[in-house]
């Protein structure tokens, strides 16, 4: 399943992804707590385990300043999932609310909510693009260009994991990545937990955008086309979708 939900606001933070994670934690809140928390929370500690979901954030017209962003027409963010309970209670939220505040500085408000067409996938070679950039890294943090050697083995590693956090098992067969026109785009992240631990209060993802073909059993394919791509995807990375 997949959903669009387009807002207004005069402006959102320069890191903006971690707004919208908010903005759904607070959808999720609204519709059913019990379901939040035992999604994001365990024995009162957070929840790191990956969640089943990914977003993109789509800025329409808007002028970049030194920490804001101005909006002069709208932001959109698209929500992809296989898992029908969290994006029927996600939905559910969305629509219970009008408005969502992050900070005290910023407010968006909800325009529309509307469910998106899905692409049908029936074979095992297909080209994509990214929504959201693709972030990749090594077992030492350290990011992963698709143009390095090491790039398919850990970008199977990834997607082996989502796979079986989702579905119980893993890669049916190993996925082959091959980058059509990739660019690399720096996105910066304002996160909580980095702080504390760096003192630094930007956190630089170094991602991926752009066309790329996967090659793989279809059934691998289907899942990670909703899935998203990658680490970071429920911080708004890895939404991808059929050229």
């Amino acid at each position: 399943m997949r959903f669009r939900c387009v807002f207004s606001t005069e402006k959102i933070p320069l890191c903006y992804h971690m707004m919208f994670v908010s903005m759904i934690k607070e959808s999720l809140k609204a519709e059913d707590e019990d379901y939040l928390n035992k999604l994001y929370y365990f024995r009162d500690k957070k929840n790191k385990k990956s969640k089943n979901f990914t977003f993109s954030v789509y800025l329409k017209d808007y002028e970049m300043n030194k920490d804001e962003i101005k909006i002069n027409d709208s932001v959109e963010i698209n929500i992809s999932s296989p898992d029908p309970e969290f994006m029927l209670k996600l939905y559910n939220g969305i629509l219970k609310k009008k408005t969502f505040q992050y900070k005290k500085m910023y407010k968006i408000n909800k325009l529309r909510v509307s469910i998106q067409p899905e692409k049908n996938i029936s074979k095992g070679e297909l080209c994509f693009k990214t929504l959201s950039p693709i972030y990749i890294k090594d077992k030492n943090g350290k990011a992963v260009s698709p143009k390095s050697d090491e790039y398919s083995k850990e970008f199977n590693y990834i997607q082996n994991k989502i796979l079986e956090n989702y579905r119980g098992y893993g890669l049916k067969e190993d996925i082959q990545f091959m980058p059509v026109l990739m660019k690399k785009k720096i996105v910066k992240e304002e996160i909580a937990d980095f702080k504390m631990t760096s003192g630094k209060s930007i956190y630089c993802v170094e991602a991926y955008s752009g066309i790329f073909k996967l090659c793989g059993a279809v059934k691998d394919l289907k899942d990670i086309y909703m899935l998203g791509v990658g680490f970071r995807r429920n911080q708004g990375f890895g939404m991808i979708e059929v050229v």
